[in-house]
Order: structure tokens, then sequence, then C-alpha cells
């Protein structure tokens, strides 16, 4: 990596999570590359996994952080199969030893009795479990003097917010720093729902990004270079848009009329359709909607993404472009990496997206939004040394930059912590990384902050 050659070794396993009584309750699968020769008491560990709930952890090892990537075109669509590993020249193995957790059910990882299998899915019970191996691991690899970070994607980054005080609370393991990558702290901020416009205002950025991407508006704002048409476009959702959904009926008709013609400008859709939704433009409907002239429907994890659109009855599937496409390149090549490459052998199927609904969220969220923000809180409190570094896509319609935003904002943390927040916008979707220049921009970020982070 930039002409540095480093010998490192690389685990293939699982890790066994034990009771109380020290009977064994589930095998973590995980697969750890580790530097050479490099002392503990410096050189960092990154654990790192995906989301869902259900994801395996192949998303970022096989995207972003390991030493192999999956061969995508530079613009980061998908290639005809057979699909490929190549050499990942932005890997993070020049800072970090990494650690890639698969949560139970997800990847090879599985319960010891089968029939127990929901025991672990849950919020609260996935914390424990992950925590588990985390401490597990730093005490049999001798990491504790290790500076050590978390790295989670979507639903990974709800995992981390709340995993870092518990590792904080329950271990004392205090971290260095967390990597939110397309995060969700605040569900109420993406859940559209009757009695909720909040997801209207945060996603319409996200959503006006789309249609500039793919051309659908006047050509006064498609002049426009994306971060400038942007800023106007937030301008207007938390301001003029924000005031006319909270206003309802009261709206005056006038008013109705200019904000739907705004949005109608900003998105591309019809006015008339907008009119006909009450100004409550949603994402799903969006997607089919924004090039229903081309008989396409666009991407949720990315917008760039174009597929053959639903039938014209199956108006709101669950169809999304930007995952399948890419779903076998990721599977194809994590089968044969861990076999012929590592030489981990299993007769399971490596489950890349597991279901494991129903997902138990516990007594604190029943009947209300789920919210991790205050865990984070808390967690920078008790240790002020935490770092937080956040990466936003501008085509992501699954967790949207302006959302993120908007929670972070409402940390409500001591003006001496503020700066321990930082953020990345790029011009890709959730998986910001299979672009490749934006690849190599993330690699120098996340590099710096896991740097700086150590120092502290």
């Amino acid at each position: 990596l930039k002409g540095e050659s480093i010998s490192y070794t690389t685990r293939a396993g699982k890790l066994l999570l034990k009771d109380e009584k020290g009977e064994p309750t589930a095998g973590i699968f995980f697969v750890a590359y580790t530097k050479d020769d490099a002392g503990p008491e410096t050189r960092p560990i990154t654990f790192s996994f995906n989301g869902g709930p259900g994801s395996s952890s192949v998303w970022m090892h096989m995207g972003l952080l390991g030493p192999k990537r999956v061969r995508l075109d530079e613009d980061g669509f998908a290639l005809p199969p057979p699909h490929e590993l190549v050499e990942n020249a932005w890997s993070l193995l020049d800072e970090t030893d990494l650690v890639f957790i698969d949560p139970v059910s997800t990847g090879f990882s599985r319960p010891i009795d089968p029939d127990k299998e929901k025991a672990f899915h849950g919020l609260e019970q996935d914390v424990t479990a992950v925590g588990e191996f985390i401490r597990r691991y730093v005490t049999e690899y001798a990491r504790w003097a290790s500076p050590k970070f978390l790295i989670g994607e979507s639903y990974g980054t709800t995992r981390a917010a709340a995993l870092a005080l518990h590792l904080q609370e329950r271990r004392g393991m205090y971290l260095n720093g967390i990597m939110l990558i397309s995060s969700v702290l605040d569900f109420a901020t993406l859940r559209y729902s009757e009695d909720n416009d909040l997801p209207y205002v945060l996603f319409l950025p996200s959503m006006a990004a789309s249609a500039h991407f793919h051309k659908r508006l006047p050509d006064r704002l498609q002049a426009l270079p994306l971060t400038e048409f942007l800023e106007q476009v937030e301008a207007f959702a938390s301001g003029p848009y924000r005031e006319a959904l909270f206003a309802g009926d009261s709206l005056p008709v006038p008013r109705f009329e200019e904000v739907a013609n705004r949005l109608s400008e900003y998105t591309g859709m019809a006015a008339s359709d907008i009119k006909r939704y009450r100004l409550r433009l949603d994402a799903f409907t969006f997607f089919d909607k924004l090039l229903e002239d081309k008989q396409l429907r666009i991407g949720r994890f990315d917008s760039r993404y174009t597929g053959v659109a639903s039938l014209p009855w199956e108006h709101g599937g669950s169809y999304d472009p930007s995952y399948t496409q890419i779903y076998g390149a990721y599977s194809s090549a994590l089968n044969d990496y861990v076999r012929r490459d590592l030489g981990y052998e299993s007769d399971l199927p490596y489950e890349l997206i597991a279901n494991v609904r129903p997902w138990d969220y516990g007594e604190e969220f029943t009947a209300r939004y789920v919210n991790v923000s205050r865990r984070l809180r808390e967690a920078l409190v008790m240790n002020p040394y935490l770092q937080v570094h956040v990466a936003c896509g501008y085509y992501d319609l699954a967790t949207p930059y302006l959302a993120t935003r908007y929670t972070l904002d409402r940390l409500f943390l001591h003006e001496d912590l503020r700066d321990n927040i930082s953020m990345s916008y790029y011009e890709a979707g959730h998986m910001m990384y299979t672009v490749e220049d934006e690849l190599a921009r993330q690699k120098e970020t996340l590099a710096r902050f896991i740097r700086e982070a150590s120092e502290k």
C-alpha cells in the first residue's frame, strides 16, 4: 500500500460464546487481519460489522477495508459474472488491524442450539453477544493495550453506538474511536407514518440529488454543481417545506401550490402527483416514479442504479436494483475467498443476509421509535477522548445524509465535546466505497481519523 509492503496474518474461524456456567451458546465466525511484528501498544485494532439487522460483515470486508475487494467498474456498477476479487489498494491494513464479525445467524455464525436462535435476535441481545465476542477476542489475542475502534454500517451504526456504551459500562473497555458509515441512530428520521412528518423533510435533499444525477431537473437547477444545488434544497426542506407540512390543512391554498411546484422542480416529479400526496412524497413512491416514463426504477441503497420497473400492480415492491446487482458479486467472491484462499471449510451456507425477523427492540422502545443517540452521547460524556466519524452518501435513499445530520445536531453535547464528531460526504450511495474515486478519498479520511484518534 503506497509502496509499503505489509506482511500480515489472516485468521478465519469461530470464537465460542459461553454462558455463566461456561457452556457454549454460539459460534461467532470472524476473519481477522493482523500486521506481523507490530506491537499491540501502538498498533490499532478495528472491529467491523455491517447492519440489517441480519447482514454479515461481507460488505465492508470486501468493499472498503480488507486487503481484497470485489471488482466492480470504476463507478461502482456490477460487472457480468463470474465475479472476482482484486487487490485492494485502499485497504486500511496499513493503519489498523481488522476483525470482521458476523453476528449470530449471519455468515457462518450459528447458535449451538438451533432452537435458541431467536435469543440473539434483538437490540440488547445482539449488543451483548457482539460485545462478548470483542471482549473474548481482545483477551485471547492480548489486545487490551491497543487503541481500539469500531466501524459499523447502516444498522451496524445503531449497534456501534449502543456497543460503545455497553463496552464502557460493562467491560471497562474505552474506545478511541467509532466510524459510522451510512448512519441510523434515530429511527424516527426514517420511518414514514401518518403521525410523523420528519422523514419527508429529511429525505428531500437525497431525492433531489437523485433527480439531479438522472437529469430530471429544470435546466437552471441541472446546471448547478451538486453541492451548491443541495444547499438550496436543504434550506427549502428545513424552512418552507417543514412549515408547510406542519401547517397541515391550515396551509393557505396559494402557499400549498407554491410548495408543490418547488417540490416538483427539486425532485423531477409531477406537481399533480405531489398535490395528490398532500406534499408528502415518500422514498418508496419516488423509487418507482422518478423514471417511470422509461419503465425503470431507481435503487434504494444507491439511487444511481436503475433496473427494470416492477409490474404496474406491484408498485412499492421490495426489489432494489442497487442491491440485487451487486449481491451476486459479493456472495461468490466471499464464498470462493474463504475456502480457496483462507482454507476455511464449512458445509453451511454463508448467509450474506439472514432472516432475523422479528427483531426484538425491547421494552425501552415499545410503542416508540428506536433511538440510540442518547447512548452515543453518554459514551462521549463518559469518555471525552472518544472520537466519532460519520460518512454519508448523497445518493443514499436508505439512510439519507440530512437525517444523520439532524440526529447528530440533537445530541446536545457540551461545547467541549462537539469537535469529537466529524462528518464526510460522498457522491455515491449507502456503500459509497463502491465508487473507486470515493473509495480512495474515504480511505484517506478514515486513515487520518484513526491516526489522530490513536494519538489522543
